[in-house]
C-alpha cells in the first residue's frame, strides 16, 4: 500500500470507515465554495461512500487520505490527464477548516508533488485556483508552483463570474531529460 509522510502529515489510501468523517468535514460551505460544482453542497454519507469506493480501485493511487497526527483532515490527488496531456496532471485537494492554517495542505502538496514527479512519471502538475481563495495560491507557492496567468471570467460559482488563477509546477529535471 502506498503511503506518504512528513512528519505528522501521512497521506494513504482510503478506508471504508473514513466516509463519516469526510461526510462531516466536506459538509461545509467554506470548503465547497473553493471547489468545484461536482462537489456537492450539501455533503452527505452517501456522497462519501461513492467517493471512497471509487477512490479504492484506482490504479495506480493517485487520491489519498490526509491524516494529521493519525486523524483523517482531508483528501488530496492528481487528475492525470490523457493522450498528449497524459504527463500532465491536476492537483486537487482540500482540507476540513477546523485545520486550515496549520502547514498541513502545503506537506501534503509537496508529498504529493513528488509522487507524481517520481512514482507516476509525470512532468507537470497544474491547477486553478478560484481569485477569492488566496490561502491556496500562498500555499502553492511555498510548494514552489508558479503563476501560470488569470483567466478573466473563467469560473461561474454561486450565481457570479470569477477569475480563475492558474498554477503550476514542472518536474525539476525536465530540462535535462528532453
Amino acid at each position: 500500500m502506498t503511503e506518504l509522510r512528513h512528519k505528522e502529515v501521512l497521506l494513504r489510501k482510503f478506508k471504508k470507515s473514513d466516509a463519516p468523517r469526510l461526510q462531516v468535514l466536506a459538509n461545509n460551505l467554506k470548503v465547497s465554495q473553493n471547489l468545484r460544482d461536482a462537489f456537492p453542497h450539501p455533503y452527505s454519507l452517501s456522497d462519501a461512500n461513492s467517493f471512497i469506493a471509487n477512490c479504492m480501485k484506482q490504479e495506480p493511487l493517485t487520491t489519498f487520505a490526509i491524516e494529521y497526527k493519525g486523524e483523517y483532515v482531508g483528501n488530496i490527488g492528481l487528475g492525470i490527464g490523457g493522450d498528449v496531456y497524459r504527463k500532465s496532471t491536476e492537483i486537487g485537494y482540500f482540507i476540513g477548516e477546523a485545520y486550515w492554517n496549520k502547514g498541513i495542505a502545503t506537506k501534503a502538496i509537496n508529498l504529493i508533488t513528488g509522487y507524481g514527479f517520481e512514482e507516476l512519471g509525470i512532468v507537470r502538475i497544474h491547477t486553478g485556483i478560484f481569485e477569492y481563495n488566496k490561502a491556496s495560491m500562498r500555499v502553492l507557492e511555498k510548494c514552489g508552483f508558479d503563476k501560470d496567468g488569470v483567466f478573466n471570467a473563467s469560473i461561474y460559482k454561486n450565481g457570479k463570474m470569477w477569475e480563475e488563477h492558474r498554477y503550476s509546477k514542472i518536474h525539476p529535471d525536465y530540462l535535462t531529460k528532453s
